[in-house]
């Protein structure tokens, strides 16, 4: 196949949807001689943040020496982001070619084409970190636990970085229905290591962690984190103490995010993947992660954060009031429909002096005049741009070189104007 003929052929497989259960991902894997059961694994699931957690332990193990493979989704511009090794993405032409090997595995043992783009996707990255012989694997959870394709490796350490709503039409509306689902990635014998701080949430993990016999290590009880500065963190742990940890990525919340990957980290030495004190501090400092409070343009700023549920709304929200400095604030929102949108319009309309509507290019995205017509009620300048790039070229007209514009509102909205950027740079 060619470059396009893959890239239709996967995204082809869009149209099955979301199809939960591991029967399809267990048939796929069978198909390519069951990678997964030797790959060592450090699985990240989590409401928000486990992108940015698997990101900053494979920085840290990448400088320690290992080989480091991390599957991430979803992809801001290029399919090819999804599946790394040591920072650097799977190359178009290994893309290509373990479509086809897979497709006529596929072909070969009549698996029935019920699975998704998701799943064949995971059996890709997972039979690429095998045959590439990484040392470590990070994949992150797509959706909930239980029932997500990456749920059929048996890792190392599991690490749950929170637990708040999304996709409560999927996972449930009580923070209980929520944790449960992300606690399917719990496994016999495997450590958990979790940021989670609802008691309701905890108490679901420990049960789960003592039904298993799954040792359990949380925030805020077995170790620690500290902001001591603006991208500045102190950590104790286990008998890690740390001190002046500068991260390399922006945000308050960054330094939950990192106390979670430290945890992960140490908890991870104890099953043979050691770090030196040297590694961390590199490791951290050199972290990058695409579209979250992340500053793609000066003169005016350009922020993008693909804040897509109340949660991470609240974070922007506080970060843009706490960490950046501007005359006006212009704001792109372009979000998916099964989301909280009243909610996460309600937490940054109000910042805005003007606020664009848009709607990125995905089947699910709401229709931008429902969200100015939510954003009128926070916002006294609300106007609707079909276009993401048109909304964002509409905004650097009309903002000054002292003024912040910001994309959110989902990954997808980021990932349009990333790449709308990222051309007018070249």
């Amino acid at each position: 196949m060619s470059h396009h003929e893959t890239l239709a052929y996967l995204y082809g497989l869009e149209r099955f949807g979301m199809v939960f259960g591991l029967e399809n991902i267990s048939r796929l894997l069978q198909a390519l001689g069951d990678p997964h059961l030797n790959l060592k694994v450090i699985h990240v699931g989590g409401t928000n943040g486990k992108g940015s957690v698997s990101a900053m332990m494979a920085s840290v193990l990448q400088e320690e020496g290992y080989r480091v493979g991390l599957y991430t989704s979803p992809h801001l511009v290029s399919f090819t982001e999804r599946i790394q090794i040591n920072g650097v993405e799977i190359a178009w032409e290994e893309v290509v070619r373990l479509t086809d090997l897979l497709r006529r595995r596929v072909e070969e043992e009549e698996i029935p084409q019920r699975f998704t783009f998701f799943d064949f996707t995971t059996a890709l990255a997972i039979y690429y970190f095998s045959q590439q012989g990484v040392d470590v694997s990070i994949l992150e959870v797509g959706l909930g636990g239980r029932l997500d394709s990456t749920n059929v490796v048996n890792p190392l350490i599991a690490v749950i970085t929170n637990v708040d709503r999304d996709h409560f039409q999927i996972l449930g509306e009580r923070i209980e229905d929520i944790a449960i689902e992300k606690a399917g990635i719990v496994k016999q014998g495997v450590p958990l290591v979790s940021g989670v701080t609802q008691p309701e949430a905890i108490e679901i993990l420990e049960e789960l962690c003592r039904k298993h016999e799954a040792p359990l290590r949380l925030q805020g009880r077995d170790f620690w984190g500290e902001r001591i500065a603006p991208r500045t963190l102190n950590f104790h742990g286990h008998p890690w103490r740390l001190e002046d940890i500068r991260l390399g990525v922006a945000g308050s919340y960054q330094i939950a995010n990192a106390t979670v990957a430290l945890g992960g980290l140490e908890a991870l030495g104890e099953r043979g993947y050691g770090v030196a004190e040297e590694s961390i501090y590199r490791g951290l400092a050199a972290v990058r992660w695409p579209g979250r409070l992340e500053i793609v343009h000066n003169a005016p700023q350009i922020l993008l954060d693909g804040a897509h549920n109340p949660a991470a709304a609240r974070s922007l929200r506080e970060a843009l009031q706490e960490e950046f400095d501007y005359r006006h604030l212009y704001m792109v929102m372009g979000i998916m429909e099964d989301k909280e949108v009243s909610v996460i319009v309600a937490e940054l309309a109000p910042l805005a002096s003007v606020f664009v509507a848009t709607r990125p290019h995905n089947p699910r995205a709401m229709s931008p005049h429902r969200v100015a017509e939510i954003a009128q009620d926070y916002c006294k300048a609300v106007t609707v741009m079909e276009e993401v790039s048109e909304g964002v070229e509409y905004l650097q007209k009309v903002a000054r070189e002292d003024d912040l514009i910001v994309v959110t509102g989902s990954l997808f909205t980021v990932g349009e104007a990333r790449r709308l950027l990222s051309k007018e740079q070249v």
